[in-house]
């Protein structure tokens, strides 16, 4: 039996080894909550904000005003971007038994030859120390992602966080923004691969939570 995997499924292992089992074998799935539509629009709208910079040349304030990305620029083929963007077909990879591995990337940076993932989150309140930590499992899948696809990338990504600010008297919704540098190890998305690979192929594991409880 093979297997398409995703940093979300992945991230369910990670919370309980049985519910992902269960999903990944088609037994059962846990029920979807109610997703709040606000990340998925400001998702939406920040690509097309971005989209007008990347044909014009230049960065959005949000960058050209951090000192980071000095004499970088946007990933420029939009027709590629909008495919690794798609939560339906991302970017692949496929290992020699034919286990899928994918991801869906929000945008890119170029430095160069060399890519760098930038990924937007929206969030209620501003960042604590440790915020961008619980995403770095996710960065290294993308850059793991984008190597196995041929393509250079640098040793961190970009991860741009929008809060709310303030409410304008003419209503608009100001919001701060935190663009935070992150190192990435592809060599932990390979080891996170293959442990669920390993935890797919035994038999279930016992130990369950609220969710998969007497399933």
């Amino acid at each position: 039996m093979t297997f398409k995997l995703s940093p979300s499924s992945l991230n369910l292992m990670h919370e309980c080894k049985r519910c992902f089992w269960l999903a990944q074998h088609g037994v059962w799935k846990r029920p979807a909550g109610i997703f709040p539509s606000l990340p998925s629009g400001m998702d939406g709208i920040l690509k097309t904000h971005f989209d007008k910079f990347m044909m014009k040349g230049i960065l959005p304030p949000e960058l050209c005003d951090n000192s980071h990305c000095e004499n970088m620029k946007l990933f420029n083929d939009l027709e590629l971007l909008k495919i690794w963007r798609s939560n339906f077909n991302g970017i692949q990879w496929t290992d020699s038994k034919g286990n899928v591995l994918r991801g869906a990337v929000d945008n890119l940076l170029m430095n160069s030859k060399k890519l760098i993932v930038l990924d937007y989150k929206t969030r209620g309140f501003a960042l604590k120390d440790d915020t961008h930590e619980h995403y770095q499992d996710q960065m290294d899948i993308y850059n793991f992602l984008l190597r196995k696809n041929g393509r250079d990338t640098e040793d961190y990504a970009y991860l741009l966080f929008y809060h709310p600010k303030e409410v304008m008297q003419t209503g608009e919704v100001v919001f701060n923004t935190d663009l935070k540098k992150i190192k990435v190890d592809v060599k932990n998305a390979e080891k996170i691969f293959k442990k669920a690979l390993k935890v797919l192929n035994s038999n279930c594991p016992k130990k369950s939570c609220e969710w998969c409880e007497g399933r």
